[in-house]
């Protein structure tokens, strides 16, 4: 599986997407959008941090196993760093597999994953 990581402190642009091969039946994307309400509170951003080199092992680790249970072609994953305003993208993850029910588990999984070990905080300021 072809996997890519990215962190950005800039806006996530995403990038066109290449297929691999003519076997790609399905492509799921998921951005998560900064809302403008946290846990009650009206907010202007969020500031996210991220121990990079760690975060790209436990993610590199978590789509080689999730590709087992659900395998798919490719991955992007982009995720932003400092300030993030209101209605900006702070994640962005693209999959991409033969079965569209493959890539949507792939993905619902990666980002459960995500919330779960990855060393990547938000704050909200």
């Amino acid at each position: 599986m072809l996997t890519e990581i990215h962190f950005t402190a800039e806006p996530i642009v995403v990038p066109p997407e290449v297929l691999p091969s003519r076997e790609i039946g399905a492509a799921v994307e998921f951005r998560g959008i900064v809302r403008e309400m946290e846990q009650g509170s009206a907010l202007g951003g969020l500031q996210y941090e991220a121990y990079e080199p760690m975060a790209r092992k436990v993610l590199q680790r978590h789509f080689e196993e999730l590709a087992i249970l659900h395998p798919c072609a490719a991955v992007l994953f982009i995720h932003r760093t400092g300030w993030v305003p209101v209605g900006e993208a702070s994640l962005f993850i693209r999959v991409l597999s033969a079965h569209r029910g493959e890539a949507l588990a792939f993905l619902a999984a990666a980002i459960d994953r995500l919330k779960l070990d990855v060393p990547i905080w938000k704050r909200v300021l």
